[in-house]
């Protein structure tokens, strides 16, 4: 959330931010929405304070007369402060709304264009791989291996259900294993295990409420469920004040991830690439409110992102995401995408995010400066990995021409094997 001062003393950039985002919002009605705001406040507070004021008169006035002149005179205050206030009630929840739809101002760099196909590339890293042989879909090895169970997940748990099984799932964990060690030890994240299930203040905190709720899976208890870490992180520091020395927080967090993929049917329908039920280590930073702060820490996210597809050896490119394919609270975000031989293309493994103090004021997230001023932290976040769609790239470039897969080297001490077969 933008802080509305700010807004209206920058209408034009804002309007310009949210045209590049591609985001319809009225700027000029939420000004005009918060003026009245304003108004009908400053009116409430003055009958309130009238009323506070007549209340003492009235307990300590001897003249019977005035006193109940002044007793008829609150009671037509009591009835113009209760239509005050149902005005103002209605004002705050169109303000709310409103601001809730404004979109963050997305940073100079930022391309222009309205989706994906307008990323633009940064720089890409690794080989592609070359095979004497036509290379198989991660769907062709896992099935010839007896890896995975997509028709028994679907009998399960419907539409894009899937099982793992044997040394798919070794794989899995081995995956989870390396990334862990690399993100707490060599890069010193705390380690994190997150609830999937989180308050609905959380999701509108981080932005992916209320435009992204067909998105969200929710219970019967009016919680929902999570598609990424960061939702329940960002959570777990709402309304707090922090020490700037405990600054910057940086978390690796794992948990369970749902998405409903609600506008992609017919797309990806097979396979392990867009699925429901997911489960993701997210690298999560909060850091002063500096912008040179979280353009450093967002170049730092995506370098250990890619230092881990490095350390996978499998090739990927980075891509600058344009203003239509940024969220609602992005400054700027990246996409590392990992090369899919059966495909001969790329496919995206992870996003790399910086939001300003989008999110922290949304949460109410504050530490307190040198100067004993309160401000709002800056956030990040990054995909560590998420499985099992690293899968798809690790079965797909270390596929053999007999049908097993080559372990990647880094990942064999925690599989206790270098090939499956």
């Amino acid at each position: 959330m933008l802080d509305i001062k700010f807004i209206k003393e920058n209408t034009e950039l804002v309007q310009a931010g949210a045209k590049k985002k591609h985001i319809d919002v009225d700027i000029n009605r939420l000004v005009k929405i918060d003026n009245k705001r304003l108004l009908l406040l400053k009116e409430v507070e003055e009958m309130r304070a009238e009323q506070n004021l007549a209340s003492k008169q009235i307990s300590e006035m001897l003249d019977e007369v005035e006193r109940r002149r002044l007793i008829s005179k609150m009671k037509i205050l009591k009835e113009s402060l209760t239509v005050k206030e149902g005005e103002l009630k209605i004002a705050e929840k169109v303000w709310q709304e409103l601001m809730f739809q404004v979109p963050n101002i997305p940073d100079p760099s930022v391309p222009e264009g309205e989706t994906d196909v307008q990323n633009q590339e940064v720089r890409n890293w690794g080989d592609l791989p070359h095979f004497e042989f036509e290379p198989k879909s991660h769907i062709e090895i896992m099935e010839g291996l007896g890896l995975a169970e997509f028709e028994r997940g679907s009998k399960v748990a419907g539409f894009r259900g899937y099982f793992l099984k044997g040394d798919i799932a070794l794989l899995n964990f081995a995956v989870w294993q390396f990334v862990l060690d690399f993100m707490s030890t060599k890069k010193g994240f705390t380690p994190f295990i997150a609830p999937s299930m989180a308050r609905e203040t959380n999701f509108a905190g981080t932005g992916y409420l209320p435009q992204g709720k067909e998105e969200l899976y929710k219970t019967q208890d009016d919680l929902y469920l999570a598609g990424t870490a960061e939702v329940p992180i960002m959570g777990f520091h709402a309304d707090e004040v922090l020490s700037e020395e405990s600054l910057p927080r940086t978390y690796i967090a794992f948990s369970p991830c749902y998405r409903r993929e609600a506008g992609s049917y017919g797309k990806d329908v097979k396979g392990l690439y867009r699925v429901h039920e997911f489960m993701k280590m997210e690298q999560i930073v909060l850091c002063e409110a500096s912008h040179q702060e979280s353009v450093k820490w967002h170049e730092e996210l995506t370098r250990n992102a890619e230092e881990i597809m490095q350390a996978l050896k499998i090739p990927y490119h980075v891509v600058v995401n344009c203003g239509g394919d940024l969220g609602l609270g992005q400054v700027k975000k990246y996409d590392i995408e990992a090369w899919t031989p059966s495909q001969k293309k790329y496919g995206e493994t992870h996003s790399s995010s910086y939001f300003h103090d989008f999110q922290t004021r949304r949460l109410n997230i504050r530490y307190k400066d040198k100067e004993g001023n309160l401000r709002f932290a800056h956030s990040l976040n990054n995909t560590a990995v998420a499985s099992p769609r690293i899968l798809i790239s690790i079965l797909e470039n270390y596929q053999q021409a007999d049908g097993s897969v080559v372990v990647p080297e880094v990942l064999r001490k925690y599989m206790g094997k270098d090939l499956i077969s």
